[in-house]
């Protein structure tokens, strides 16, 4: 945890990792705070403007349920138990419930189609699914290809296939599971999508929430403060909602409000806000922009944030502006990924941010700017962003796959594989991607899994996926298609391949922009070359005129 100081060279200073051997999640968010007082620990929302409170007592209970529960079928020290859920309850109860017999966790997204589950679900071996009806309905139409997985819960009530949660709780023993973990025991597995080949699950040991935490205090301002009380629109199933927000405030005793509607609503996000008393937020750049474009504003509305973060693409500084305007804060930027996250980060409350930067490396983590040699390059200099190892926040390696982690080191370094610039007093600008990763919303799109996708479409011969510029989202899925002969491209056809593909991986994933084109350019060797479609691209934004803004 970060100590308190008047200053950053005196924070890095003070600042040690302390983490026990013996180290587990469970104890450490809830047990401790179970002492028969009734503390709140979540304010779980729904869209019926229904309100329940959860205290740690209830949730530390539900999680003993859980874990006997999931003992009682088999699940054991190891295994994988898969949560399709968004921000609910019962996503906080089987992740507990797992950790506390030595189980590994897979958090699914709730708009992941049937394509990116049945990988996810294949690859990580899940024994066992907890989903709402919805999650359910998928995972049905694509049980026969998982041979591993040996029963799934519903937590809105029994459903074809699907046990109730709920009642199979009730009938658990809540007495504490009799097993022991440590810090550096596997914890869960969180998918990554990445530029070639399928996407990659990176394990992580319980240890990665004691990483995490002076990555939250530094653009939190010395979080937790009195009065606090976090949310975020960014989901649990992703590193943002569950280990930027989640389990730190309530490592930290801090409630937390459980709270997405299925689309980012501004209004509706500055009304719960204004009525939950919201301090804290992880607010993704997106989010931001989509409410400044719908002309709210929070603080006249009785927001009250003593703290706004925000990760995943760079926010320029008219956003900064506008959140000091509208949100009566300095939004501060951080920056990670899903292997090492909360790396480098701005702190308004200790120095003033520098527009274009995003920040100073956090206390208790070493930071550098690689050369293509993988050491160190001077101030000033372009390369690959990296952390040194040991670092209790990064992951322990990719699931089942050693040669993709060995590829992610250099030495005792890991390669982020994202360009950028240190100067001599240490900030650091990101610069871009070192490899095709799109980066839309905040989400980390990987363009093989959206071609495999594409390419399954009856009318599409060839594609190419790229991320293009965007105004709101940072940047938008582009495909570039060669239709199959015969085939007339018309936009009822991209219509049809967005559908396609929103259906079958993700809403976020799919080409929200398509091309269609006679070829692509490729190698000889018949790779296509997505460097020179965006080359096509850039040039392309280059030539034509700006509008007159006068």
């Amino acid at each position: 945890m970060l100590p308190f100081a008047s200053n950053y060279a005196e924070l890095c200073a003070r600042f040690c990792w302390r983490v026990p051997a013996d180290f587990a999640i469970p104890a450490a968010v809830v047990d401790r705070y179970a002492d028969g007082s009734g503390r709140e620990a979540v304010v779980e929302l729904d869209d019926r403007g229904g309100r329940r409170v959860w205290s740690f007592d209830r949730v530390a209970e539900l999680s003993r349920r859980a874990a006997n529960l999931f003992a009682a079928h088999g699940i054991g020290r190891g295994d994988r138990l898969a949560i399709l859920l968004g921000q609910r309850i019962e996503t906080l109860i089987a992740h507990l419930g797992a950790w506390r017999i030595g189980a590994i966790t897979v958090p699914l997204f709730s708009l992941f189609g049937p394509d990116a589950l049945a990988f996810r679900l294949r690859d990580s071996g899940a024994r066992l699914v907890i989903s709402d009806r919805a999650g359910c309905e998928k995972i049905a139409a694509i049980r026969d290809g998982l041979c591993e997985l040996s029963r799934i819960f519903c937590v809105d009530g029994p459903v074809e296939d699907a046990e109730d949660f709920h009642a199979a709780l009730a009938r658990a023993s809540d007495r504490p599971p009799q097993v022991a973990t440590g810090a550096e025991d596997p914890a869960l597995i969180i998918y990554t999508s990445g530029t070639t080949g399928a996407p990659k699950g990176a394990l992580h040991a319980h240890r990665v929430l004691l990483g995490h935490l002076p990555g939250v205090q530094m653009p939190h301002e010395f979080f937790p403060q009195p009065g606090d009380r976090f949310w975020t629109p960014a989901d649990w199933a992703w590193i943002g909602g569950l280990l930027d927000v989640l389990l730190p405030s309530l490592f930290f005793g801090v409630p937390v409000v459980a709270w997405r509607a299925a689309k980012f609503d501004p209004e509706a996000a500055v009304a719960v806000m204004a009525r939950e008393g919201i301090r804290n937020v992880f607010m993704p750049p997106t989010a931001l922009r989509l409410m400044r474009r719908a002309g709210v504003d929070p603080y006249a509305a009785g927001v009250r944030l003593r703290t706004v973060g925000s990760g995943g693409e760079s926010l320029g500084a008219d956003m900064l502006e506008w959140g000091r305007a509208r949100l009566g804060v300095t939004i501060n930027e951080f920056y990670g990924q899903t292997e090492a996250n909360l790396l480098v980060s701005n702190m308004a409350g200790l120095i003033a941010p520098r527009p274009g930067s995003m920040g100073m490396a956090v206390p208790g983590h070493e930071v550098a700017v690689l050369g293509p040699d993988g050491t160190p390059l001077p101030p000033g200099e372009t390369g690959v962003i990296a952390v040194r190892r040991p670092d209790p926040v990064m992951f322990l390696g990719y699931w089942r796959n050693p040669e993709a982690t060995a590829t992610k080191f250099a030495g005792d370094w890991m390669l982020t594989g994202d360009l950028g610039r240190r100067d001599e007093e240490g900030w650091f600008t990101y610069l871009g991607r070192e490899d095709d990763l799109i980066n839309s919303a905040g989400y980390r799109i990987g363009p093989t899994e959206v071609e495999t996708v594409l390419a399954r479409h009856p009318a599409v011969a060839l594609c190419a996926v790229i991320g293009v510029p965007d105004p709101v989202r940072g940047e938008i899925v582009k495909a570039y298609i060669v239709p199959q002969p015969g085939v007339v491209p018309d936009e009822a056809l991209a219509d049809s391949i967005r559908a396609f593909v929103r259906e079958r991986l993700a809403a976020h994933a799919y080409p929200r922009s398509i091309a269609f084109v006679e070829d692509l350019p490729r190698t000889a060797t018949g790779k296509i070359r997505r460097a020179e479609l965006r080359e096509a691209e850039r040039r392309k934004a280059a030539s034509e005129p700006t509008a007159d803004k006068g």
